[in-house]
């Protein structure tokens, strides 16, 4: 049992090192692109085409999981992350920065499906709810972090936190190789999970319409993120300290929740309500946003939307899993693919609605995320009656 215990949280703790690594350089891309001379648009394209090479690589990567072997993938995700980071570190053409931000978005592609599907095949399915709540912990920790770090470590250099991020990486890699087990798929499968191809997954009506309530619900919760600190500073006169501690503290709360109350919470509601519970209360706080006046209800309002946010991940991944069977690397894959076109779509509306009016993306977002909860209601509904 303990064996099992060090072998989950080692493979949790990659995904930590990844997200820490990707937090530990958001302080410096300011000062990068000074340095660099590097333009907005350049400096978006690199976070474009880390979400595009992780959409296309996702799919492709969870099926080598089920095919090849987590273990494997989980050690070329670190060390591919880990020569990305150094990439980056020694990078002087904008060319070798646009090739690293894509062996990033290729090695996340390679570590999230992976990572999941060996939690999942360890761990029964009475067990699965914790274990998912720690993998999306280890993620927002990363991200917490990170920027704190990265700051600190920028004052040595600019370019530190890559080769910081890079060794850490390298550091999983050899965990991975050394100590990580290829793990026995003895976990409980849900007995209505029918054997079926990578293509047939897409044509099964229960993973289908999640993975569409998952596209729309990344654009909706996208079209928020992204440009919530401009519009915090636009419309509420937030400085930018006011608004990292608004973000600081609705990570940490989460954290909480994450690693000390979700399973307790899916243990009393089930996922499928926690999921629909997100979806109704992010709709409702993102609205209060548009139409208050008021600076603290913002920031209540805030730390309620993060929350749900970080709550519905692990509730949908945690629901994905435990009705995926033996194909947990093909169907966390497509997870991440359909979160990844969301995040790619949701920014670029998000910007295109904040031209027009500055409140216009939170009312979008509230009335998609309010919509999504009712159809996810609906598509649970006939799902079960299709069961009985």
């Amino acid at each position: 049992m303990k064996n099992k215990q060090w072998m989950i949280n080692l493979a949790i703790s990659n995904l930590l090192l990844v997200f820490l690594g990707v937090g530990l350089v958001i302080p410096v891309l300011p000062q990068l692109k000074e340095q660099m001379h590097f333009s907005g648009t350049t400096m978006g394209m690199m976070i474009s085409i880390f979400a595009i090479a992780q959409l296309i690589a996702s799919p492709i990567a969870g099926h080598l999981s089920d095919k090849v072997g987590r273990k494997k993938l989980i050690a070329l995700g670190m060390i591919i992350f880990a020569f990305s980071e150094l990439l980056f570190g020694l990078a002087q053409v904008k060319a070798l920065f646009y090739v690293s931000r894509a062996l990033g978005g290729i090695a996340a592609a390679l570590l999230m499906p992976s990572v999941t599907a060996y939690v999942a095949d360890l761990t029964t399915l009475g067990e699965r709810a914790k274990a998912m709540g720690k993998v999306s912990a280890a993620i927002s920790g990363g991200f917490i972090i990170g920027p704190g770090v990265g700051g600190f470590l920028a004052t040595f250099g600019i370019r530190v936190p890559f080769f910081v991020a890079a060794l850490l990486a390298f550091i999983g890699f050899i965990l991975s190789m050394t100590v990580l087990k290829e793990p026995e798929k003895t976990m409980d499968i849900n007995p209505d999970t029918p054997k079926a191809s990578f293509l047939d997954i897409l044509k099964n009506p229960m993973f289908t319409s999640l993975f569409v309530v998952i596209l729309i619900s990344s654009f909706g919760l996208q079209a928020f993120e992204s440009i919530y600190s401009i519009m915090a500073t636009i419309n509420f006169g937030f400085t930018t300290s006011e608004i990292a501690l608004v973000i600081t503290v609705s990570g940490i709360i989460a954290l909480f929740f994450q690693l000390f109350l979700f399973d307790w919470i899916v243990g009393k509601i089930g996922e499928m309500h926690l999921i629909h519970l997100t979806f109704f209360a992010s709709a409702l706080f993102i609205a209060i946003i548009a139409f208050t006046g008021n600076r603290i209800t913002v920031a209540i309002s805030t730390f309620v939307v993060f929350l749900a946010f970080d709550l519905f991940r692990p509730a949908v991944t945690t629901y994905l899993s435990k009705h995926a069977g033996d194909q947990q690397g093909a169907i966390n894959g497509l997870n991440s693919t359909f979160t990844s076109f969301g995040n790619i779509l949701g920014p670029l509306a998000a910007g295109v609605m904040f031209d027009i009016n500055h409140f216009f993306p939170y009312y979008i977002s509230a009335v998609i995320l309010f919509g999504t909860g009712v159809l996810s209601m609906i598509m649970n509904r006939k799902s079960k009656k299709m069961k009985i």
